[in-house]
């Protein structure tokens, strides 16, 4: 497979609308994130329900995931992803200026949520049409660098606009933001037929799907429901989406505990803002400076650095090293850019949409039950000695994972 560049990547149009709204989106949601949690404090004076409030935005991932997601190929992903930026406009300015209760807000938040998951797949499953062979992977680094980015200068912004103009005003900015990035994706995306309806390739689709997950006129939830039964029972695909996943859960671990491991000061930002840093970075260099087959064959290591750094916490650093060690250890998540052709090419293409919806729907949950889990054994052990188990069960997790994060032995452009 020939190594693309960066710079032919943007010269694609759509990937530069789609890089561009996705950047508003990350930006925007840490934005809105952050408003919401202040608002609720403001509100009701609990730390719990604005800890709630902050986290709320994921939650709906597991509901939806399950089963909603055969939308994205039901449904033409201009279409989905517009009113997916337009969910979000209305919801924060319900958030706002409603006056809603606090209990409101947050089902609010949780309802409009459920089709989260149903947008992101939608802008995922696109990117290998817009991007083929080697280009995708390198547009899934940019992304990456883009989200990383995005939350850094979204918090901050988030801050800054929280000190000028409220919670009512950030939240009035993030309404903004998603307004533009619908009219970017409508002006800027052509039309394209919803994947499991286009007539190119239909007698081959009806064909396949005898065999293999397809799309079919049940409904969406027992579709859904059918359709993530057949990709985790196939051997490979499973394999791949716990690569993908369960390294993830250890390092959300780790970094939930940063902010209790500091005492709960601002210190613990500076710490979380260099993770952000080191996944940029890893991203980076992964995608920019390694060939194809090295990318693939890099990402067991980098999964196993992934978890190393953060045993350094059990000997207690202060937060110069803490940063150190956090950006090190998220620069190992540059180890999914090895599985991304592996996985497209895994999945039928008439369920590409609800297969990459998967995928960021058991990450999302995966992230916030890793939190949880460390936390609780956090309450047990100090936070150091908990941050330093978290690192321990990722370098176990990716040794036991070997299998699916090994790139096959066969070329990388030979027929499976």
């Amino acid at each position: 497979m020939k190594a693309a560049t960066f710079g032919e990547v943007f010269a694609v149009r759509e990937f530069r609308v789609l890089f561009g709204s996705f950047a508003l989106l990350v930006g925007g949601d840490s934005i809105k994130m952050l408003a919401m949690s202040v608002l609720v404090y403001a509100q009701t004076g609990s730390p719990g329900l604005s800890a709630a409030a902050y986290m709320v935005g994921w939650l709906p991932f597991v509901l939806g995931g399950l089963f909603l997601l055969s939308l994205a190929d039901r449904i033409p992903p201009r279409a989905l992803m517009v009113a997916g930026e337009l969910v979000r406009a209305v919801t924060c300015l319900l958030l706002a200026y409603a006056g809603l209760p606090v209990w409101a807000m947050l089902a609010l938040v949780l309802v409009t949520g459920l089709f989260s998951p149903v947008f992101f797949a939608a802008r995922a499953a696109m990117l290998p049409e817009v991007l083929p062979g080697d280009a995708f992977v390198l547009g899934r680094s940019l992304l990456n660098v883009a989200s990383a980015s995005a939350q850094i200068v979204g918090l901050a912004a988030g801050g800054a606009f929280l000190a000028w103009a409220g919670p009512t005003g950030a939240l009035a900015v993030t309404a903004g933001l998603s307004v533009v990035a619908a009219v970017v994706l409508r002006v800027g995306l052509p039309y394209r037929p919803a994947r499991g309806t286009t007539e190119a390739g239909t007698a081959e689709v009806g064909a396949a799907r005898e065999k293999r997950p397809g799309t079919t006129k049940a409904g969406a939830i027992r579709e859904t429901v059918r359709v993530n039964r057949q990709l985790l029972a196939d051997r490979r695909v499973r394999g791949l989406l716990l690569a993908g996943w369960l390294p993830c859960v250890c390092l959300a671990g780790a970094e939930a505990m940063v902010v209790p491991y500091l005492g709960g000061q601002g210190q613990a930002g500076a710490v979380l803002a260099a993770a952000a840093g080191g996944m940029a970075v890893g991203e980076f260099a992964v995608g920019r400076f390694a060939a194809p087959g090295l990318r693939e064959r890099l990402s067991l290591p980098l999964a196993v650095l992934l978890g190393v750094p953060w045993l350094g916490f059990a000997l207690g650093p202060g937060i110069a090293w803490a940063a150190v060690l956090a950006a090190v250890a998220t620069a190992g998540l540059s180890y999914q850019l090895g599985l991304q052709r592996r996985f497209v090419e895994s999945v039928p293409e008439e369920v590409r949409g609800q297969a990459f919806g998967l995928q960021s729907s058991g990450l999302m949950t995966g992230q916030a039950a890793g939190a949880a889990l460390v936390g609780a054994l956090g309450e047990v052990l100090a936070p150091g000695p908990a941050i330093a188990v978290a690192g321990g069960a990722g370098v176990l997790v990716a040794l036991a994972l070997a299998g699916a994060l090994r790139p096959a032995r066969t070329p990388v452009n030979s027929p499976a």
